[in-house]
C-alpha cells in the first residue's frame, strides 16, 4: 500500500476510521505505559485522532507522524490550535504547545529527527498496513525508540476474507511474530465488539474482535 492511497482517502474524505471520541482503551490503560507527566508520548500513523488531544490534555508531551498533509491541517484546525512550521528533509514539522505532528512518510523518519521517547501509542498504525508492510513497520517502529520503552498497541482481528482492508485483521500470534524479537509481549484485554460498529456489520463481518496488547522493547 504506497503512499498515494491515503493521499488519496483523505482527499475524498473517505476516513470513517476517524474516531470523534478518545478512545477508551487508551484511558484505560495508558498508565500501563510507566510515563509521568511531562514525558513524550509517540503516535505512529496518527492521523488527525483526537486521542492526541487528550494525552497533551494530561500533560504528556506527543509526537505524531503523519503522511497527509490534509489530516495534519485539519486537526490543527479542527481543534483551534495554533502552530509553527518547520521545513525538515523529510517533509514539515507542525509544532504547537505540547503537540508537534511530523508531516512525513514514517519510514522516511529516523530517531534523530525525534525527541526522547518515552512511550508508544498505537491504535491505527499496525492494522492499517497490509501483510507485507508490517515486518517492516514493526522493525522501523523499534530502531525509532529507547530500550525498556513500552507501547500500547491495540488492534482488530476478523475473518479477512469477509473485508477489505484496511483495516486488516491482525491475530495475536502475527503480533507474536512481529515483535516478539524486539519485544515482551503481554495481552491486555480482548473483547468482541462487533455489536457497537455497525458500519463493520454493514460489511458482512461475523466477527470483530478488538485486542489490546503491552510491549515492552528488549535490552540487547
Amino acid at each position: 500500500m504506497q503512499a498515494d492511497f491515503w493521499h488519496q482517502r483523505w482527499q475524498a474524505g473517505e476516513i470513517g476510521f476517524h474516531k470523534h471520541e478518545y478512545n477508551a482503551h487508551m484511558t484505560r490503560f495508558i498508565d500501563l505505559l510507566g510515563i509521568e507527566q511531562g514525558d513524550h508520548v509517540l503516535v505512529p500513523l496518527c492521523g488527525k485522532s483526537l486521542d492526541m488531544i487528550w494525552l497533551r490534555d494530561n500533560m504528556f508531551h506527543v509526537t505524531g507522524i503523519e503522511i497527509s498533509p490534509i489530516a495534519v491541517a485539519d486537526f490543527f484546525s479542527e481543534n483551534n490550535i495554533e502552530y509553527e512550521i518547520n521545513e525538515h528533509q523529510w517533509g514539515q514539522a507542525f509544532q504547537s504547545d505540547g503537540i508537534t505532528i511530523l508531516c512525513a512518510d514514517f519510514f522516511d523518519i529516523s530517531s534523530a529527527d525525534l525527541p526522547h521517547i518515552d512511550g508508544i501509542y498505537d491504535r491505527a498504525s499496525l492494522i492499517a498496513l497490509p501483510e507485507t508492510m508490517r515486518p517492516a513497520y514493526a522493525r522501523h517502529l523499534s530502531g525509532l525508540i529507547p530500550d525498556t520503552i513500552r507501547s500500547l498497541l491495540i488492534t482488530l482481528d476478523y475473518p479477512q476474507q469477509e473485508m477489505d482492508g484496511p483495516p486488516f485483521a491482525v491475530t495475536e500470534s502475527e503480533v507474536n511474530q512481529l515483535f516478539g524479537e524486539q519485544f515482551i509481549i503481554e495481552p491486555i484485554y480482548s473483547e468482541d465488539c462487533l455489536a457497537n460498529e455497525p458500519r463493520f456489520q454493514a460489511k458482512g463481518l461475523t466477527r470483530l474482535d478488538e485486542r489490546v496488547f503491552l510491549l515492552t522493547k528488549n535490552l540487547p
